[in-house]
């Protein structure tokens, strides 16, 4: 099966929150149904890059089985990550950096590889406001949800 997500977060002008991030699935059955999901979860005390990672996350995660998947995000720090292999470089480093400095955001990009593992996924970069529905919708719900009033952590989202 081939799916889209496409993901968004947003620090709302704020590096140390309060932020929220959203996510769209979007994918075909057997039948040529279209079907879409929304998750988002709102005003999350953290950084804009932890919430993309969160919202990729969110959306790997629902995937039940492999799948073919197409990651859009307007994270450069996000896709940049893979297509540069920032991250194999920082295993075989054990998660270290420079004069052994740890890696930021360590636990996410393990969850992130797990959730990716059984996938084939492809990550690709769409410009931030660039007209593009899925993207123009997924920018609407990290907004929404950072607007929200539920007040969500960091680690009340991961396990």
């Amino acid at each position: 099966m081939f799916v889209e997500i496409y993901t968004d977060g947003s620090a709302r002008g704020n590096p140390d929150g309060p932020g929220g991030y959203g996510t769209i699935l979007r994918y075909t059955d057997p039948k040529g149904v279209v079907h879409e999901k929304e998750l988002s979860a709102g005003y999350v005390r953290t950084t804009n890059n932890r919430m993309e990672l969160m919202a990729a996350i969110a959306g790997l995660e629902e995937l039940r089985r492999p799948c073919d998947v197409n990651l859009y995000s307007d994270s450069q720090y996000l896709v940049k990550a893979f297509n540069d292999h920032w991250i194999d470089g920082w295993i075989k480093k054990g998660w270290k950096r420079g004069k052994n400095e740890p890696v930021k955001n360590v636990d996410l990009w393990k969850r992130l590889l797990a959730a990716k593992e059984p996938h084939n996924v492809t990550f690709i970069w769409v410009k931030g406001h660039d007209g593009h529905a899925f993207n123009e919708r997924c920018d609407q719900l990290a907004t929404s949800a950072a607007d929200g009033t539920e007040l969500l952590t960091d680690e009340g989202i991961l396990p």
